[in-house]
């Protein structure tokens, strides 16, 4: 892995730890709760932070817009800790593969082309304003303890 690309794994990978401690106190009955009607539901926001995030990897690896690996379908809270496990074990994956050629090449997004590692970056901010997002969430729908807005990883 590059340089820049092992310095965005670890941005990354210690919000997705957070990530997965805030659904540990999200229950089902959370899920369904949205702020205002159009708006995604709980449940679907967390699976949309975890689907994209492999999304961003997936096409910057492949150079075009790649749609992620991983299901999306979910009822229970228990699918969506398997969806987030399978995106964190599909997307710590594709950083393990990233090359710096990969992170210099040009990705046209919606109609916005930028080099590999701007994207990275984008995908670790996109992440890390969702997350936001289900923390207020959470709150709002009832769950009385969220984890603290970001932890140290423990190295591996």
């Amino acid at each position: 892995m590059s340089h820049e690309g092992q310095q965005q794994f670890e941005r990354w990978r210690k919000h997705r730890t957070v990530l997965n401690q805030l659904l540990e106190d999200v229950r089902t009955e959370h899920l369904d709760y949205k702020p205002w009607q159009d708006a995604y539901t709980l449940g679907a926001l967390a699976v949309h932070i975890a689907a994209s995030s492999e999304m961003f990897l997936l096409s910057i690896k492949n150079g075009i817009f790649s749609p992620p690996s991983i299901s999306t379908q979910f009822e229970t809270i228990e699918d969506i800790r398997n969806i987030v496990q399978a995106s964190t074990n599909a997307t710590t994956a594709a950083f393990a593969e990233l090359s710096d050629a990969e992170l210099e090449k040009p990705l046209d997004f919606n109609g916005f082309a930028a080099p590999g590692s701007v994207w990275l970056g984008s995908m670790v901010d996109h992440e890390i304003h969702h997350k936001g997002q289900l923390f207020t969430y959470a709150r709002a729908a009832g769950v009385a303890k969220v984890p603290f807005f970001t932890v140290q990883p423990s190295k591996q």
